[in-house]
């Protein structure tokens, strides 16, 4: 089963949150923050506009972007974690 978002969402799944600080000292699990950028996995086909065509999306599938740490709903499919969310909760996309 594949998961194929609707409209202007996009499905992202985070990137790994860093083990280590910049001085070499190892965070514990509890002390890691939610990562900020995450990889676009699929989109939607694009939001309607007035005049009934749809809008083209500003990111594309393997794209890394940033979002906001609590941005998007929360999906667990097939034992991986994915985010929903609509392209306006981009905050950018990371060259």
């Amino acid at each position: 089963m594949k998961i194929k978002p609707l409209g202007d969402k996009i499905l992202v799944q985070r990137l790994e949150a860093e083990s280590q600080t910049a001085s070499g000292i190892f965070l514990p699990e509890s002390a890691k923050e939610k990562p900020q950028q995450a990889k676009v996995v699929a989109i939607g086909t694009g939001k309607i506009l007035d005049n009934g065509e749809r809008a083209a999306f500003q990111v594309k599938k393997g794209d890394t972007i940033l979002l906001s740490k609590w941005g998007g709903t929360e999906i667990s499919h097939d034992g991986d974690d994915y985010i929903m969310l609509s392209e306006d909760e981009v905050l950018a996309v990371v060259s």
